[in-house]
């Protein structure tokens, strides 16, 4: 194991700022809007925020399509940052989609036409050499973790260039709902390193630099620079990588120097294999007889599978008999040793050699030489799995397993509808994006999503307050376990796979608690007071260090920002910085 470096300096409190941010609010009281030199640029009446919140779903409601919507909420967490976060704490079921898939994909596609404020901060391959004086023009002193996109495969719509920045904004919001990580401790990070784009290189109003993406070669050379600077400012901090079109080079890179993990790679997987885990209990067949068809070889879907054969190997298989439980198809068919064309490297682990000579091009064909008890889909081929291979997954089995998991919703492999109707009502479903419930003779069945957002925050926060050196496969997989047990009865009898989305925030301190605990126990942990905690007590801990927006309104602020910070200041956007 690496040496350990020296822990960072422990957090220093902070006394309570007297006065909230210069910020006007309409639930401040009159006397602190004087001592604000604010009276009088809000209406008189002082609001309680179910008040406050009441008039923000009304505004809500007014704006007819979800982009709306999207710009409407990203104005509220600009402006009114508490606000923003306990109307998604109190309507999370119904925001997260708006802040997050499938809407953030509209908004990524439209976002130099629809941007009007810094969200976060552009890094662009000119500042090659100076990274460290750009990232120092961040207005937040505290940053605890970042998420690095480069928008080169941006959700299912491919190569975006710094229209990705959605992307960073959304997962960081989704870390602050989800896991109550401090939203001015969060950075949403672009990496301009051109595009390939023809569109958008065309597009007068597109806001990125208009050139070629850089080379694999000069990409790993910059992000060198970066993952040096980050850690200069901001040591120990986490890097959460998402959406780079070959995620590869840089995780194996960096996983084992800096505190880092890559979401649609490990996060992907590690939630699938959650979902997978119920699921199979679920089915009376072995593990061994299980035979799952992976329709997408693209990094996500190799993270995916990777991460089931563990489970697979833990569950008593040998890594050889694990493996050939899946069959990959990309674009040319099904995978194999002897297709005739050169196999990107992530591709080989799944190749198969045991197809004796027969090639198989479509998915139909794979179906019927394969048999599949599991039908995965991270394709983006909106429709692929139709009513023939539905019907026929349900013919071949009582119960099978369907996970079309491509977002955004329009790209979905099938919807939840299409899965139920085609299996009389039989499939174990999950996906990637939310589905409507759906009637089944007489029944209302309610469809599980297998989204990142179970794992993701729970990771990064368990990072955070442990301050792991690493982020480890071990402690990947353990989130996915965490998960799965955090399942209730109610929703099990419901079908489901996943606790309902209510239930986030319980749900991340479950995932946090067992990554600390892995982190613990491979000696990764440079928190050293919370290791003879009892998980009672361990929960109880990372409760206090979650951002409540509900009890922190920057009246009255007791508490650090967080274990790493040494500061507790807020900023409620809108109020003045550099930005």
């Amino acid at each position: 194991m690496a040496p350990i470096p020296e822990p960072f300096p422990p957090a220093v409190p902070q006394s309570s700022p007297s006065l909230p941010p210069k910020v006007p609010d309409t639930s401040y009281p009159i006397e602190v809007r004087k001592k604000l030199g604010i009276y009088g640029l809000t209406p008189p009446n002082v609001e309680n925020h179910a008040l406050q919140s009441q008039r923000c779903l009304k505004q809500l409601a007014s704006k007819t399509t979800p982009i709306e919507k999207y710009i409407y909420l990203s104005n509220l967490r600009n402006t009114n940052t508490h606000l923003f976060y306990r109307l998604v704490l109190e309507n999370f079921t119904t925001i997260a989609p708006l802040i997050y898939t499938p809407v953030v994909g509209e908004a990524c596609l439209k976002w130099s036409e629809i941007y009007q404020r810094p969200e976060g901060l552009y890094v662009s391959y000119k500042d090659r050499g100076s990274i460290i004086d750009v990232l120092r023009n961040w207005p937040q002193p505290n940053v605890e973790i970042t998420v690095v996109t480069d928008g080169s495969r941006i959700l299912g719509l491919g190569d975006l260039g710094i229209n990705g920045m959605g992307i960073p904004v959304g997962k960081l919001a989704l870390y602050t709902g989800c896991a109550g990580i401090r939203p001015e401790s969060t950075l949403p990070l672009t990496l301009d390193l051109g595009t390939n784009n023809e569109l958008l290189l065309k597009d007068p109003l597109y806001m990125g630099a208009k050139m070629r993406k850089v080379s694999e070669k000069e990409e790993i050379e910059f992000l060198d620079e970066l993952m040096v600077a980050l850690n200069t400012v901001w040591p120990g901090i986490v890097v959460q990588f998402e959406d780079f079109k070959n995620p590869f080079p840089a995780l194996e890179k960096y996983q084992h120097k800096y505190t880092c993990f890559n979401d649609d790679i490990q996060g992907t997987g590690a939630v699938i294999l959650g979902g997978i885990i119920n699921a199979l209990k679920s089915t009376d067949i072995p593990i061994k007889d299980h035979r799952a068809v992976f329709m997408g070889a693209g990094s996500a879907g190799v993270g995916v599978a990777k991460q089931i054969v563990e489970y697979f190997i833990k569950e008593g298989l040998t890594e050889d008999e694990a493996r050939r439980c899946f069959w990959f198809v990309d674009t040319k068919g099904l995978i194999t040793n002897d297709r005739g064309d050169k196999l990107a490297q992530h591709k080989i682990y799944f190749s198969r050699d045991d197809n004796k000579g027969q090639q198989f091009k479509t998915l139909p064909e794979i179906v019927e030489h394969v048999k599949p008890t599991i039908l995965m889909g991270l394709s983006t081929m909106r429709g692929i799995f139709d009513k023939s291979i539905l019907q026929k997954m349900a013919k071949l089995n009582e119960r099978p397993i369907v996970f079309p998991l491509s977002n955004p919703s329009s790209n979905a492999e099938c919807t939840f509808e299409e899965a139920m109707k085609h299996t009389d009502g039989k499939a174990i479903f999950a996906s990637g994006s939310p589905f409507p419930p759906y009637l089944h003779d007489g029944q209302v069945m309610q469809p599980s999503q297998g989204n990142n957002m179970y794992v993701f925050p729970g990771i990064g926060l368990g990072a955070i307050l442990c301050k792991a050196v690493h982020i480890t496969q071990e402690m990947i997989y353990t989130s996915a376990v965490a998960l799965s047990t955090a399942i209730n009865t109610n929703e099990i009898n419901a079908g489901r796979l996943y606790p309902e989305l209510d239930r986030i925030r319980e749900v991340s301190v479950i995932v946090a608690r067992e990554v600390i605990r892995e982190a613990q126990q491979q000696g990764l942990d440079r928190e050293k007071s919370i290791r003879n905690l009892s998980d009672s007590e361990l929960d109880a801990f990372i409760r206090s260090r979650m951002y409540d927006p509900r009890k922190d309104t920057g009246l009255h602020q007791t508490e650090p920002s967080n274990t790493r910070s040494t500061s507790s200041k807020i900023r409620v956007p809108g109020s003045p910085s550099k930005l």
